[in-house]
């Protein structure tokens, strides 16, 4: 089979505004330390994605990566060493994501992996990482299991986790709708099941009455219009929509041509204008509820903003082609900016224990796309970078942010 690879060489401090300072300046030639894929010159990363299956809009967000790599790479790369991006497609599928990081690991030597993307993927080769202790940073999914540096130091999460998120839409739902029917869609996998746990969670006792349809899709399904058609039958008034943006895009569709006006709560995984909001109809997603941790490209509260015209301007050079209305090209470079802000804080002890320890050890980190007052903060016992998030409405044109910031705290 084709792997689509994309090898990147990048590394160099973006601008002060992208990473708050200077790059740390290199250790003397005897305190130089390195792991694999390290030389005087490089550091080898490796990385996964959708860049075809069920999930491929989101392979984005690698490409995204890669451009952003190659632009720290044109600035002179992390202490002289530039940044060579390893990635393969493995199509959102758990037997290639293994396939394709052993690979990395012991065919390429990565030092480490970084920013796959995908639940089902990243649990697949959970255990190989840790075993084999490579670090796997900065995971693309929010599932709550990758905070647990008890059990599996080598994994770190990065985004607000799923149960945090689907406590928030009950919350929401709870003050806004009291008599609410609810319909949950959602993935039949890990990814799916934290959502649905944070909203049963959220609801607290009240969960068995309010909850009328837990409705189940796979990655492999056709649609998912069926389910939709039974929540309307069931008497649904609420539809909670945590499906990856394929079946999100399609749940609201369905919904318009059905003449069914729920309260819709979409999940954050799934708010992008140009992966899910467009394929749905933007008239048909006016209404729609979701949250953001990031400030969402489409939104014009942000064009005056110094972290949007840096991100404009990363795009206009590094990654033009990329779609400047999907939040997935926001989500991307800021992923890629917090592993240049480990590597710095690395210097020239570049090994792979060193790379885990200094991915724990983040304060206040911020990126330029971040919205205000959400910063990155990490310790060797909390693995989960990123916990608030604020909630947003869409108007037909673009998502309004209102309300404060939220967090919705596990355990």
């Amino acid at each position: 089979m084709k792997h689509l690879t994309r090898r990147t060489v990048l590394a160099a401090a973006p601008a002060a505004l992208a990473f708050g300072g200077p790059l740390l300046a290199p250790l003397p030639a005897r305190a130089k330390q390195y792991g694999p894929g390290v030389t005087d010159h490089e550091i080898k990363v490796g990385n996964t994605g959708p860049y075809s299956g069920p999930a491929s809009s989101y392979g984005t967000v690698n490409k995204a990566e890669a451009a952003y790599y190659k632009m720290i790479n044109a600035q002179g790369g992390v202490n002289g060493r530039k940044i060579n991006f390893v990635s393969y497609d493995d199509a959102y599928t758990p037997p290639k994501t293994v396939e394709m990081t052993r690979k990395l690991v012991e065919e390429d030597h990565v030092l480490f992996v970084a920013g796959s993307l995908g639940t089902p993927t990243n649990t697949a080769i959970w255990r190989y990482m840790n075993e084999h202790k490579v670090p796997q940073l900065f995971v693309g999914t929010g599932a709550t299991k990758w905070d647990d540096p008890k059990h599996h130091p080598w994994t770190i999460g990065w985004q607000p986790n799923y149960q945090s998120e689907g406590r928030i839409y009950a919350a929401y739902v709870l003050k806004n709708k009291p008599d609410a029917v609810i319909g949950v869609l959602y993935q039949d996998d890990d990814f799916g099941k934290d959502y649905l746990k944070g909203v049963l969670d959220g609801l607290g006792p009240k969960h068995a009455s309010m909850v009328k349809v837990k409705a189940t899709y796979e990655t492999t399904d056709a649609t998912v219009d069926s389910q939709v058609v039974q929540m309307k039958s069931a008497g649904c008034n609420v539809i909670i929509n945590t499906a990856i943006e394929k079946f999100a895009a399609q749940a609201i569709r369905k919904a318009a041509q059905i003449e069914w006006k729920p309260l819709h709560v979409l999940s954050g995984i799934g708010n992008s204008v140009a992966g899910t909001l467009k394929p749905a109809g933007l008239e048909n997603s006016k209404g729609i509820v979701s949250d953001f941790f990031v400030k969402d490209p489409t939104d014009p509260e942000w064009h005056n903003d110094a972290g949007y015209k840096w991100w404009v301007g990363f795009m206009d050079k590094w990654y033009p082609e990329g779609d400047k209305t999907d939040g997935a090209n926001v989500y991307g470079p800021s992923v890629a900016a917090t592993v240049i802000q480990v590597l710095k804080q690395c210097g020239s002890t570049l090994t792979r224990e060193n790379v885990i320890r200094q991915a724990a050890s983040l304060h206040h980190f911020t990126v330029p796309m971040l919205l205000p007052g959400i910063t990155i903060n990490t310790t060797p016992t909390d693995f989960a970078p990123i916990k608030q998030v604020q909630m947003a409405r869409f108007d037909g044109e673009r998502w309004q942010l209102f309300g404060p910031l939220l967090n919705g705290a596990v355990g």
